[in-house]
């Protein structure tokens, strides 16, 4: 009996050593440091997840380090400005700002954030404990940002150019802001403007100096605020005013009388060309053609702008134009820039549209030139614009060519001033023949006659950069 229970004694004592070396080999939880990612300044974001099965940690520590001092920023079950929430049943994610604001040890220099996370094991016999770190740097002194460029008027609807120095050169993002819409700077040189020298780059060359074009859009109010910005990657920002002045313009108002004749021409066309909308055609004639008008003049025209858009994040930092735009020759303006349309069909009002370029006309099929010299960015079918050409001028400055016939260009290729690019025609969203003209800064539509006078580029282009040379 008694060699039965010293049996039953080992074969215990042995099970629970098998159990707790078991437990030992658990996974311990798994951490993941995703913000900061490598700069914090007067603001910053912490982001930590932790998983473990069913979420359920013993504990759960985020401290910052820096300087041999150590900052607590998140404990489990104690109270703290962190949010925690259950991504899924077996992670949790810790978010908490973490700048200079809500942290007021935290000085300039090198830091690091730590994680520890703690799990029972199997039958919670052992803790199983992992720990993550990331250095990061702290950054609380703000860029610095100067515009050099004088006399700036912007008309609305219209563009403009600055001219400014933003430091540290290589370190920040800096441009205009227009409302809520930011306009990137590019180096001065890619302009022909090196300025002098500061102390960085080659001697006699200033690579903080920078160009940006700009727009108040036809929709914005005239007080909408302008700055120039300068913001590093820890989030400090500065920024100065410095437009002169801001102008009202007057814009049309029209009325469109749709009949079934141009709505049954242009939907199954342009539906055909726009997977995007993932629709079909309606029957010729059936009712159900004026709904869908209605949806490619409002639903296809929005999709259509922010492609149109996504083109200026590839424009060249080189300015590549020179001297005025060309218009096309001999033509006839049958709409222009930001015409408000109400469309009626039947005598009924179905739709209101902005029309944002100029249609100019001269007979059927006549050659459409280059504005600029420029890189074709698109040489294809575009929703609403039917077969349509976007150069790029480099410094986000692009022009767009709708409703062609035919092409003359591909895509990647060099245009010079003047040079054919296609057809005229009436693809697209078009009544007749003609071509749909815009100029776009930004990825945003402006109005092309300050581009066509060469007293404007005159004055506010290249009289800036004379100036900063």
């Amino acid at each position: 009996m008694l060699r039965w229970l010293a049996a039953l004694l080992v074969l215990l004592v042995l099970a629970a050593g098998i159990a707790y070396v078991v437990a030992g080999r658990g996974a311990p939880p798994r951490v993941t440091i995703n913000q900061p990612t490598r700069f914090v300044g007067r603001t910053g974001s912490l982001d930590v997840t932790a998983e473990a099965p069913n979420a359920k940690f013993t504990a759960l520590d985020i401290a910052l380090e820096q300087n041999g001092r150590r900052v607590p920023l998140f404990a489990l079950g104690s109270a703290q400005q962190a949010t925690v929430a259950h991504v899924d049943p077996n992670q949790l994610r810790v978010s908490r700002p973490i700048g200079k604001q809500s942290i007021p040890e935290l000085q300039s220099g090198n830091a690091r954030i730590v994680v520890t996370a703690t799990r029972p094991s199997f039958l919670n016999l052992r803790q199983l404990t992992s720990t993550a770190s990331k250095d990061i740097q702290v950054r609380l002194e703000p860029p610095r940002i100067a515009v050099v460029s004088t006399k700036h008027y912007v008309n609305l609807g219209g563009s403009e150019m600055v001219v400014y120095r933003a430091t540290p050169p290589d370190d920040v993002t800096s441009g205009v802001r227009v409302g809520d819409v930011e306009y990137p700077g590019f180096p001065a040189a890619g302009a022909g403007v090196t300025g002098t020298d500061r102390g960085a780059g080659a001697p006699g060359v200033s690579n903080d100096l920078r160009v940006a074009f700009f727009a108040l859009l036809h929709d914005q109010d005239l007080r909408t605020p302008i700055v120039a910005f300068a913001r590093d990657e820890a989030g400090n920002e500065a920024k100065t005013t410095f437009v002169d002045n801001v102008f009202p313009k007057p814009f049309k108002k029209s009325r469109i009388e749709l009949d079934d004749k141009f709505i049954d021409r242009v939907v199954p066309e342009i539906i055909e060309h726009s997977p995007e909308m993932k629709m079909t055609a309606p029957a010729q004639g059936s009712p159900e053609m004026l709904a869908a008008f209605v949806k490619v003049n409002s639903e296809l025209r929005k999709i259509n702008a922010n492609q149109i858009a996504a083109f200026a994040a590839k424009t060249s930092p080189t300015r590549l134009w020179s001297g005025p735009f060309v218009q096309l020759g001999n033509s006839q303006v049958e709409a222009s820039f930001a015409d408000h349309r109400t469309y009626f069909y039947k005598g009924k009002e179905v739709d209101q549209q902005t029309h944002l370029g100029f249609d100019l006309a001269v007979t059927s099929r006549v050659p459409v030139v280059a504005a600029n010299a420029g890189t074709v960015m698109n040489a294809n079918w575009l929703g609403i614009y039917g077969n349509c050409v976007i150069l790029d001028h480099g410094m986000g400055v692009q022009s767009l060519y709708g409703h062609l016939s035919s092409f003359d260009v591909k895509t990647g290729d060099t245009v010079t001033r003047g040079q054919t690019i296609g057809r005229s025609g009436m693809t697209g969203l078009a009544g007749g023949d003609h071509l749909h003209f815009t100029m776009l800064v930004g990825g945003r539509m402006v109005n092309p006659v300050e581009w066509w006078d060469a007293h404007w580029i005159a004055d506010r282009v290249e009289r800036k950069l004379n100036e900063s040379r």
